[in-house]
């Protein structure tokens, strides 16, 4: 696949952008050569080879390291309203900023 002059004048239009004859040139010729690396890793037969879930994984087998998902402390809600220079209900009151 690849694009036209024409096709980066619409593109160009559709994203209100105003570009010159070079610019639009040079993008044209951008894009085209991003189409053409798709197009070649398209051709790589890849059958037959698991996915990684890490690029790391393709050298050795990795742990990844995160933390358990577990909650740490209890939110004390009277400790964080004590600051607060005006609250009500249980929530920070802020001035009005839309009229």
């Amino acid at each position: 696949m690849s694009l036209s002059s024409q096709d980066i004048s619409r593109i160009a239009h559709l994203a209100r952008l105003q570009m010159r004859p070079e610019e639009s040139e040079r993008m044209l010729t951008q894009i085209n050569g991003l189409f053409d690396i798709v197009e070649r890793m398209r051709a790589v037969d890849t059958t037959g080879i698991e996915p990684l879930a890490h690029p790391v994984a393709a050298i050795g087998a990795i742990a990844l390291r995160l933390r358990d998902d577990a909650a740490t402390e209890v939110i004390d809600r009277e400790a964080n309203m004590r600051n607060a220079p005006a609250r009500e209900a249980g929530l920070f009151l802020v001035p009005r900023v839309i009229e």
